[in-house]
């Protein structure tokens, strides 16, 4: 048996006799309600505008581009991210059952962090393909060529969840003795750590780097390329400066709230009201950011709304 075998072995016959506590968000029941009803409108609107989105890319040959090739996995990625959290929120919720067990909890923990890192990185490759088309128009298409976008998106992938295996790894190999009771409402990597009663000091160095390497890598990624694209704008007439900012904007509002979420969680000193604010930052980029990001690029893009207007409600109307 294969080690990586060997552990999932190890998680499942420790589960029965190790199991968490998710503290959640509120005990108040009123509050419960409210938050249930909001978290599965927020879930099922990100589903929905993720799938639209991917349905209207896939059927539209105008966007058959590397912008939204990497905009597809941006979407697959939000729908995977907020199932990694939210169903098991609303049941939960409904069960009042809120315990999970360490096979549970180690498996949502790392595709969280895994599905994290690799949008991390897609966005630092979006922004690449945005320098190439202002930047270097009449080479673009050979720089960003079929078979380079898929080898970034499968690098993005791929490096996203080698990241996450070492952490959970690593992270279910402590001991828990202090407490079961974790104060979040779905397995992240901080709150593990104030509950271990082993030395994380490693561990906490390991994360700080890791978030270093990758957040502050890929953000700084972003900012060159910018750096290049305002150069290059500033350049052309004003109709053409508006024409370039305008396929930028998305992308600009969407790296600012996620890299900055993120960043307030995973590089700021611990304290002791640490809990209750990351647990009200993860609802931020867990759910609301999911929501957002096809929300966000679809509304300023005239053929993305064309498509919907056009070949999606009046077929739906033809049915009808």
């Amino acid at each position: 048996m294969s080690g990586s075998a060997l552990y999932i072995t190890e998680l499942s016959n420790q589960s029965y006799s190790n199991r968490f506590i998710l503290l959640g968000l509120s005990t108040v029941p009123y509050l419960e309600v409210i938050g249930f009803l909001a978290f599965l409108v927020l879930y099922l609107v990100t589903l929905l505008a993720n799938l639209l989105l991917i349905i209207v890319v896939s059927i539209n040959p105008k966007l058959q581009t590397p912008m939204y090739f990497f905009l597809t996995n941006l979407s697959l990625i939000d729908m995977c991210f907020s199932t990694t959290v939210v169903p098991k929120l609303l049941m939960i919720t409904i069960t009042k059952d809120s315990s999970i067990s360490l096979l549970e909890c180690a498996v949502q923990m790392y595709f969280h962090l895994a599905l994290g890192c690799t949008e991390c990185f897609l966005l630092a490759v979006m922004a690449f393909d945005r320098f190439a088309a202002i930047c270097r128009p009449l080479h673009y298409n050979t720089i960003m060529s079929r078979m380079v976008c898929i080898y970034l998106a499968a690098a993005s992938w791929t490096l996203g969840f080698i990241n996450s295996l070492i952490h959970v790894i690593y992270t279910f190999q402590m001991s828990f003795c202090r407490s079961h009771q974790i104060n979040h409402f779905f397995c992240e990597l901080p709150p593990f750590l104030r509950i271990s009663c082993s030395d994380t000091w490693l561990h906490e160095i390991a994360m700080y780097i890791s978030a270093t390497i990758i957040a502050i890598l890929s953000f700084f990624l972003i900012l060159i390329s910018y750096i290049h694209i305002v150069s290059t704008i500033l350049k052309v007439s004003s109709h053409g400066r508006y024409k370039a900012l305008s396929t930028c904007s998305s992308h600009i509002i969407v790296v600012s709230v996620y890299y900055g979420t993120l960043m307030i969680m995973y590089l700021r000193p611990r304290t002791s009201s640490s809990s209750d604010i990351d647990k009200y930052i993860s609802v931020l980029y867990t759910t609301v950011t999911p929501m957002l990001n096809p929300i966000i690029y679809s509304v300023r893009n005239k053929d993305v709304k064309g498509t919907i207007t056009n070949n999606l409600f009046q077929g739906i109307l033809q049915v009808k």
